[in-house]
């Protein structure tokens, strides 16, 4: 069932029932009968309908963010700031999507040839709720210009953030059988996939979401794009100014009560540095991260997004404690709702749960390394892959040393991040593929060769 929990307070709002069996395949009847005249419309003609939809997410920036706020405990200002994000991603296909499918000539032995680009069919997007409305974005825009169309199943908690993203969609010009929000369960996508109209389908989620759903896709032979979790090194090479560091990485890390999958999440501090960063560091968190209402612009911290979410990474915290780590400050759930304290951790080591998994939750986990080598060595020591962090001096150095992270972005000087023409994406258990830039708009794409 879907349903409306306030996290800040627990108290249930709305439920939703889910779906049937029988409106999921009605669902999929729209979205296969929609395809047809959807991807005869010119390129020109589409990507006008997605910059009315940026227009659209603009005028309606202050009700989208009170949704999230309602139903994930999102900040207010963090959700108004998702929400310019979103309108990026829209504008920026719009206004590039027609140079991006543009035809590609070719010369080739014997003749001439041309690469065609153009959309492949109907898609399942399965969405997260740390960022219910921007993850959307980054998957619905490009495939929207390309010709594609969508069918949504968005994360349980978060039903109010998708029927105010399809009445967006359908506003803007969007017709009804090109993109489609259904309310199904999580049991009913493996017959999605088995769908043969369905042709591709990209999830957002939790490592054990997307082995499941590659499973299924792989199962029934469907293009598949997924972006998981995150384990991100920020590795601090040395800093002219300490407390701008600290507070950038305390800022990056506790950004959406830490429930981003390219945050900070492992802090790897040189020697002659880490004393000191982690002192201020503590301070800094247990100061200024303090738990509040998410709808009071002054609030630092929110609560979590569930109940559930608060537990586990209170009971991550507690485990890696009974092994042998260190607290620094915090490491506390808080009641009623779904808050738990800032947390700094040290002293964690690779027989240790944390030194490997993700926390999903406001919490720091800082590493010393004797050398630079050692730095990038616990860098790579993660199952995951998708972004990472480098702060220096040196250019060159930092530019090094990111050359040799295991990740499929990192940024220097900088702690994650998202933005609307870069490529977003990750590799090992972080998944596979990519969104926004260029490259978001080819993963559900038919390049098709024809020789002339």
């Amino acid at each position: 069932m879907y349903a409306v929990t306030n996290p800040a307070t627990g108290e249930l709002i709305e439920q939703i029932e889910n779906a049937t069996d029988e409106e999921v395949r009605a669902a999929i009847d729209r979205v296969h009968r929609g395809y047809d005249s959807w991807r005869r419309r010119t390129v020109a003609d589409r990507a006008k309908i997605v910059s009315r939809a940026a227009e659209l997410f603009a005028e309606r920036a202050d009700e989208l963010a009170a949704i999230m706020t309602l139903e994930m405990g999102k900040r207010i200002n963090e959700g108004r700031g998702e929400i310019a994000i979103v309108v990026d991603i829209f504008n920026y296909y719009a206004d590039n999507g027609p140079d991006l499918l543009t035809d590609e000539p070719m010369t080739i032995k014997g003749g001439e040839a041309v690469i065609t680009k153009g959309p492949i069919g109907p898609l399942l997007g399965v969405m997260p709720w740390n960022f219910p409305i921007y993850q959307v974005a980054r998957f619905v825009a490009p495939n929207l210009v390309l010709g594609n169309t969508i069918l949504l199943k968005h994360a349980s908690i978060c039903p109010r953030s998708a029927v105010a993203i399809e009445s967006v969609l359908r506003d803007a010009g969007v017709p009804e059988d090109v993109y489609v929000n259904t309310f199904a369960s999580s049991s009913q996508i493996p017959a999605i996939l088995a769908d043969p109209r369905i042709q591709g389908v990209s999830l957002t989620g939790s490592e054990q979401a997307g082995i499941s759903v590659a499973a299924e896709a792989g199962r029934n032979l469907k293009k598949t794009v997924l972006e998981l979790g995150g384990s991100d090194p920020l590795i601090v090479l040395d800093t002219d100014d300490l407390d701008e560091t600290v507070k950038a990485t305390a800022t990056a890390r506790m950004r959406n009560c830490g429930q981003s999958c390219n945050a900070p999440k492992r802090m790897i501090v040189l020697a002659d540095l880490y004393d000191e960063f982690v002192d201020r560091l503590t301070k800094r968190v247990a100061d200024f991260y303090l738990p509040g209402d998410p709808a009071d612009p002054e609030t630092k911290l929110p609560p979590l997004a569930s109940i559930a979410a608060a537990d586990e990474v209170a009971a991550q915290v507690e485990k890696a404690l009974e092994q042998g780590a260190t607290l620094r400050t915090g490491g506390r759930r808080i009641g009623p709702g779904a808050f738990f304290e800032a947390t700094v951790l040290t002293d964690v080591t690779p027989e240790m749960d944390a030194y490997y998994e993700e926390i999903f939750g406001p919490v720091v986990i800082v590493f010393r390394a004797e050398t630079e080598e050692q730095a990038i060595a616990i860098a790579n020591d993660s199952p995951f892959g998708l972004g990472a962090s480098v702060f220096g001096t040196d250019r060159e150095r930092s530019s090094r040393v990111a050359r040799q992270i295991e990740a499929g972005m990192v940024y220097l000087n900088s702690a994650g991040g998202s933005q609307a023409d870069l490529p977003f994406g990750g590799i090992k258990r972080s998944g596979m593929g990519r969104e926004l830039g260029p490259a978001g708009i080819e993963e559900f794409m038919n390049k098709k060769s024809i020789r002339l």
